[in-house]
């Protein structure tokens, strides 16, 4: 089932949290903010949505930290419902897509409720002082990629983040298949 992401809540404070990668190390909002703020990015292995962009996911996160933007993804399904979504998966799906970002495994599913996550993709972006000011969808693609041309919002807001501290007033929801939450 396909949702949609609620209305950016300008000004909420980063929750803090502490979470693996693939590669075994650590992460917290300080080892992964950059100068000028920090993008949040709930994903998995298996969305259809997920799939359908993820290049263009990669492609804005090595732009980004030019900009002074940490970028992360984490992954919170329960992969026992999903075995897609294995953290065995995450490593393999990052490896093979070279992500150019921590891919973090958020097993007890915490780190989402604590965000208010609802699908994959969802996108949180905050400025320098860890709040929210972006939760709105990557470009115009669905469950198919957008053309090539499609505008970038995604990258355009974390731009105006980066230079004001502001995301722009109106933002598009993201959508995409639901956080798959434990029974």
């Amino acid at each position: 089932m396909a949702l949609n992401t609620p209305v950016c809540d300008f000004g909420r404070p980063a929750d803090d949290f502490e979470l693996p990668d693939t590669d075994g190390a650590r992460h917290s909002l300080a080892t992964l903010r950059g100068p000028n703020g920090l993008l949040l990015m709930f994903i998995c292995n298996h969305c259809p949505y997920v799939k359908a962009v993820i290049d263009r996911i990669c492609r804005d996160a090595r732009e980004l930290p030019t900009i002074g933007i940490g970028v992360a993804a984490i992954m919170s399904n329960d992969p026992v419902e999903y075995p897609e979504d294995s953290f065995a998966n995450m490593q393999r799906v990052a490896r093979e897509l070279e992500f150019p970002f921590p891919y973090l495994y958020d097993e007890t599913q915490a780190v989402a409720r604590a965000y208010g996550a609802v699908c994959t993709p969802d996108f949180f972006g905050f400025n320098r002082q860890l709040q929210l000011q972006y939760r709105g969808r990557l470009d115009a693609s669905g469950r198919q990629p957008a053309p090539p041309d499609a505008r970038r919002e995604l990258v355009e807001a974390m731009r105006m983040i980066a230079e004001t501290g502001h995301g722009p007033s109106e933002q598009v929801a993201s959508i995409g298949c639901s956080i798959k939450w434990r029974a």
